[in-house]
């Protein structure tokens, strides 16, 4: 019979299927799990969260227990035909299944509702960090407002204090969620939300946008460094400075990958493995293997379309992209989606549109779409300008 074989087969893909969902729960490295908090706000949630899912799990097994045994206890005997009696308007039987309810929804609101209240904006402690995060299609901006710092996409917090958020966009709605520390927080354009933590451990996180704001949502992602406070204190005194060429050097290959961003000091001079991006680069898009100049690459910076566009401190006061003071400083570019080496800011510089769908920053490597854009020489100048900018 055709029927056991298809059933042996059924049940060794099911059995494969359990086997393999009970390896991937077993896995400890979960940097990006709301379920490995590392905040207070992050255990309360989690906590919440344990409660809830305990309720329902209740409630479900004595549905199923009823439901089981009212199947087995009320089925159809042989025998015994004929229309079963019809019960209904029993009073109390109404009553009841009114109280259940509502007794489980008191039961989910009083923590909930008391969870909320404890991270009203109205108790914020009054040392708290003060961060403005402005949203942008794809990217996002960090303002330290009580310490005149502004960066973007590479959020830095010191451990043990408590930093608040001021959230709000430029454009279309989008969300803030570190997953290891908050839960999420909508971004608008016509209010300011609120959210605030303290981290409680030093490492290195991911954050991302949680709500589809466009072509590039999913590609709308920041880094978060929790430090020391001396690290810190550090950290915001060197972003004070203007830019300084960095390293001793002023040339890069536009052909190689290697770069050595300051903030990777915070994790031991290495990233850990999930805040390395790994995203391929477009085929098609290459770069000359030249040699950038920076100095020659600040003299094309300060003549070209730049300017408009990007803030380098006692440099260029650009208001639509993000600050470029200290850029080469940071780990990753394109918010998050490549590593900031000369390779791929060359290759950003050169196509951004083909690097990350729906970028407002145009194309602008020679093509035969863009005749008078910059050679691949030029590209690598510039290149190598941003990432002397320490």
């Amino acid at each position: 019979m055709p029927f056991l074989p298809r059933s042996r087969r059924l049940l060794t893909t099911a059995l494969t299927v359990l086997i393999c969902a009970a390896i991937a729960a077993c896995s400890t490295d979960i940097p990006n799990s709301t379920l490995n908090p590392n905040s207070q706000f992050g255990r309360d949630t989690d906590r919440l969260f344990d409660w809830l899912l305990l309720g329902g799990a209740i409630v479900f097994t004595i549905v199923e227990v009823g439901v089981l045994f009212t199947i087995i206890l009320f089925r159809r005997r042989g025998g015994k035909g004929g229309r079963p009696r019809q019960v209904y308007g029993n009073a109390t039987l109404e009553i009841t299944w009114t109280l259940i309810p509502a007794a489980v929804l008191a039961f989910i609101a009083v923590p909930t509702v008391r969870t909320i209240f404890k991270y009203s904006p109205k108790n914020v402690p009054a040392d708290a960090l003060k961060v403005e995060v402005i949203g942008h299609q794809w990217w996002w901006e960090f303002r330290y407002t009580d310490l005149g710092v502004t960066t973007a996409n590479e959020l830095v917090l010191p451990v043990g204090r408590t930093a608040n958020f001021a959230l709000t966009s430029k454009d279309v709605i989008h969300s803030f969620w570190i997953p290891s520390m908050s839960g999420k927080r909508d971004v608008i354009a016509n209010r300011t939300n609120y959210i605030y933590f303290k981290p409680d451990s030093a490492y290195a996180w991911n954050g991302f946008c949680a709500e589809f704001c466009g072509t590039s949502h999913a590609n709308m992602r920041f880094k978060v460094f929790t430090v020391s406070p001396a690290q810190f204190d550090a950290w915001i005194a060197h972003q004070k400075t203007g830019p300084q060429f960095g390293g001793g050097t002023d040339s890069i290959t536009a052909g190689g990958s290697s770069a050595a961003p300051a903030l990777a000091a915070f994790t031991n001079g290495k990233l850990p493995p999930h805040l390395v991006p790994s995203t391929p680069v477009p085929k098609g898009l290459a770069i000359s293997n030249v040699t950038g100049n920076a100095t020659r690459g600040a003299q094309l910076y300060k003549t070209g379309a730049c300017i408009a566009c990007h803030v380098i401190q006692g440099v260029s006061p650009g208001i639509v992209g993000p600050n470029l003071t200290h850029f080469g400083s940071r780990t990753s570019l394109a918010s998050g989606l490549y590593p900031n080496d000369p390779r791929h800011l060359a290759l950003w510089i050169k196509n951004a549109p083909a690097m990350k769908p729906g970028s407002l920053m145009p194309a602008l490597g020679r093509s035969p779409g863009t005749p008078a854009g910059y050679t691949d020489q030029q590209v690598a100048d510039i290149a190598a300008y941003l990432l002397a900018l320490k």
